[in-house]
C-alpha cells in the first residue's frame, strides 16, 4: 500500500524556493518580447486572393487554348475545301505548261496561307499567355505590397 504524503512533503512540493518568493511571474511574462505573429485573417485573405488570381489566369489560358483550337479547326476545314477546289482546277487544265504554271501559283498561295495561318495561331497563343501572365503578375505585385504592410505592423 502506498504511503500517504506527510504534511512536510506536501508543503515542500508547492512552495517556492526562498529566492523565488519575490519573483513576479505576471510581470515577467508581460515583459517577454515575443515575435509578432501576422494577422492570420489577413494572411488567409491574401491566400484566397492568390488562389482566385490563379483560377482566373487558368480560365484565361483555357479560353485562349479553346480559341486556338477553334481557329485551327476552321483553318483545317478551309484548307481541305481549298484542296478539293485545287485538285479540280489542276485536273481541268489540258496543256502541261498551263498545268505547271497553275501548280506553281497554287503552291505559292498555299505557302503564303500556311505562313499567315501559323502567324495567326502564334498571335492567338501569345495573346492568351500574355493575358494570363498579366493577371498573375498583377496579383503577385499586390501580394508583395500586402506582405510589406503585414510585416510593418
Amino acid at each position: 500500500m502506498a504511503e500517504k504524503p506527510t504534511s512536510k512533503q506536501t508543503d515542500s512540493a508547492f512552495t517556492l524556493p526562498t529566492a523565488m518568493k519575490d519573483f513576479d511571474f505576471t510581470k515577467f511574462f508581460k515583459e517577454i518580447k515575443t515575435p509578432a505573429l501576422p494577422d492570420m485573417e489577413a494572411v488567409l485573405a491574401a491566400h484566397k486572393r492568390n488562389l482566385e488570381a490563379l483560377s482566373e489566369a487558368n480560365r484565361v489560358a483555357l479560353e485562349g487554348a479553346q480559341a486556338v483550337a477553334r481557329r485551327h479547326m476552321e483553318i483545317m476545314q478551309s484548307t481541305m475545301s481549298g484542296l478539293t477546289e485545287t485538285l479540280k482546277d489542276i485536273s481541268v487544265s489540258d496543256a502541261p505548261a498551263a498545268r505547271a504554271a497553275k501548280q506553281a501559283d497554287l503552291l505559292k498561295q498555299a505557302y503564303e496561307n500556311a505562313v499567315s495561318n501559323t502567324r495567326e495561331l502564334g498571335d492567338l497563343i501569345q495573346k492568351a499567355n500574355s493575358e494570363a501572365m498579366e493577371k498573375l503578375n498583377h496579383r503577385f505585385s499586390e501580394a508583395m505590397n500586402e506582405m510589406k504592410t503585414l510585416f510593418k505592423k
